[in-house]
């Protein structure tokens, strides 16, 4: 018995829709479309704000428009107290955070690296990192006084036991296969650590630092109330005392946008150093 063609089903399986470009898996966009995002994402932002401080009826104690802000930071800037407070607080992040990752950047490796270290002081670092670092303003003015040991200590602890534990998670994770082939072609202890392990983790290295460099900056905050003369965490403070919104607003933007910028910076330097690296792809 003959069958219609046409009543037959298809047995070919129909193919599935490609994704779109915007929708692709671990896949790159095109540039085109990654320079729109980007830029969508700071304007967008920025539009709104002026909408709801433009039309909308809001007191500008409580919301300033983005034309006040800039009115702001022009006069701070032209009395050159804006440049002061950067200064300040630039290099209280710079150097408690530079003297956190000294430290801690070995620490994590030789604690990933060898489970004697990491049993001796895992315990110890992971029952301080759940201490808010700010709790120990009193004991820092106690034993450092009121200058500029505590603001960057408060820094440096803030930063050093989230970054060990980190960079130490980081080349825990090392594949055993890689360590023993190194071993099978005649590498010793040493040549294992510093030729194969280290620069197999950098690229997670310098992740962990650019993560914890924006936690250094949240600190720079709260160290700046202990007796600063200088410093956007002061400035911030002081404005939020006499109401003035404008200035707050400030200084934050600087400190989102000096974060952004070494946010950059750690990425083109991630990019330069580790080409081999399969992040990078």
């Amino acid at each position: 018995m003959n069958q219609n063609p046409a009543s037959i089903p298809d047995s070919t399986p129909s193919k599935q829709l490609n994704p779109t470009v915007f929708w692709r898996l671990a896949e790159d966009i095109p540039k085109p479309l990654n320079t729109g995002l980007i830029v969508t994402s700071i304007a967008l932002p920025l539009l709104l704000w002026w909408l709801v401080t433009t039309f909308g009826n809001i007191d500008p104690k409580f919301l300033p428009s983005p034309g006040k802000v800039l009115e702001a930071f022009g006069r701070l800037w032209s009395t050159r107290e804006l440049l002061k407070d950067t200064v300040a607080s630039l290099w209280r992040v710079g150097v408690g955070f530079l003297l956190a990752a000294s430290f801690s950047i070995p620490i994590g490796v030789l604690m990933g690296s060898f489970a004697s270290i990491r049993a001796l002081l895992e315990p110890l670092f992971g029952l301080i990192r759940y201490m808010p670092a700010p709790a120990f303003i009193p004991l820092l003015i106690l034993y450092l006084g009121i200058g500029e040991e505590p603001k960057i200590t408060l820094i440096f602890l803030g930063v050093f036991f989230f970054n060990s534990l980190m960079v130490m998670d980081t080349v825990k994770f090392v594949s055993k296969d890689l360590i023993e082939a190194t071993y099978m072609l005649g590498g010793n202890r040493q040549q294992a650590l510093f030729q194969v392990i280290f620069p197999h983790v950098l690229p997670g290295i310098i992740d962990a630092c650019r993560i914890n460099l924006a936690a250094a900056w949240q600190l720079v905050i709260v160290s700046e109330l202990i007796a600063a003369t200088e410093g956007l965490g002061r400035r911030i403070s002081v404005a939020g005392r006499f109401l003035r919104t404008d200035e707050i607003f400030v200084g934050l933007i600087v400190i989102g946008a000096i974060g952004l910028a070494f946010d950059l910076l750690f990425q083109y330097f991630l990019r330069v150093s580790c080409k081999w690296s399969s992040q990078q792809r």
